[in-house]
């Protein structure tokens, strides 16, 4: 997809991050949003910041996790803005915490939201993309979709699936108007850290005090997933560190995971 021009897009996970940022990236370019969140004053205000670029922004306060309100999202959407042409399953969680220390329901939570949030968007809203002279969709994996990370067990696993989704989807759609794109970032300046479930409050003091220094700008993620869009891109890594993790993984896949060990041995887990 080359034009957003009078598109429509749905984003989720739009009040904040990644999600703000291509929002406004996506109206930059002239598209209208669809935005979703559960975030009511977050999407209100990035739905201001659109409209003052002369941009439409509709508001839609959802539970991706949520089948039956994922299911009666498309027609909201719909009444809106009358059309549908581009998809970004966005939103996202995390848990910290080895396999051990991880509970069934942290489990049950972070995959409702990462990944059926995912599968949601796609079922619900690609019959509505089907009618489009031409369509994209866009889901947000991760570098741990790349690599195992230990203390981020349940949050690779859920990066893991959205990636085998993603590039199986990519097949299925191959012969059709409808592009798929799967974005494995790296560290971005997003809320995921502070809202980490499962952490001590020193750990997350030094995490996020570490994203705030070095992690990329929220604009600038956007801007390399729309550049991937335009040309059609079946994946894209963004930060170094995600494209160091990739071709790592993919010259030594099991030598990396000893290196990933080591260093955890060294430097503590990943919050």
């Amino acid at each position: 997809m080359r034009d957003f021009t009078d598109r429509v897009a749905v984003v989720t996970g739009a009040a904040s991050g990644i999600g703000r940022a291509l929002s406004l990236a996506l109206a930059r370019r002239g598209a209208h949003l669809a935005l979703v969140d559960l975030d009511e004053r977050g999407l209100g205000a990035v739905a201001e910041e659109i409209g003052a670029l002369g941009r439409k922004a509709s508001r839609h306060r959802a539970d991706v996790a949520d089948r039956a309100r994922m299911e009666a999202l498309p027609d909201e959407v719909l009444r809106e803005h009358g059309r549908v042409s581009f998809l970004a399953n966005n939103a996202g969680v995390s848990v910290a915490g080895n396999f051990e220390d991880q509970s069934l329901d942290d489990f049950a939570w972070i995959v409702g939201i990462n990944f059926w949030g995912v599968v949601h968007g796609c079922r619900f809203f690609l019959p509505h993309l089907r009618r489009e002279p031409e369509a994209h969709i866009v889901n947000l994996s991760s570098m741990f979709g790349l690599v195992g990370i230990p203390g981020q067990i349940s949050y690779c696993s859920t990066k893991f699936a959205v990636r085998g989704f993603s590039e199986t989807l990519w097949t299925e759609l191959r012969d059709t108007r409808i592009g798929v794109t799967c974005v494995h970032p790296g560290g971005v300046k997003t809320n995921i850290v502070r809202s980490t479930r499962n952490i001590a409050d020193d750990a997350r003091a030094r995490t996020v005090e570490m994203f705030d220094r070095m992690a990329m700008d929220p604009a600038r993620a956007a801007e390399k997933i729309l550049r991937a869009v335009e040309r059609n891109r079946m994946r894209v890594t963004i930060c170094r560190e995600a494209k160091v993790s990739d071709w790592l993984k993919r010259l030594a896949p099991t030598g990396t995971q000893r290196l990933i060990h080591r260093a955890i041995q060294r430097f503590g887990p990943i919050a």
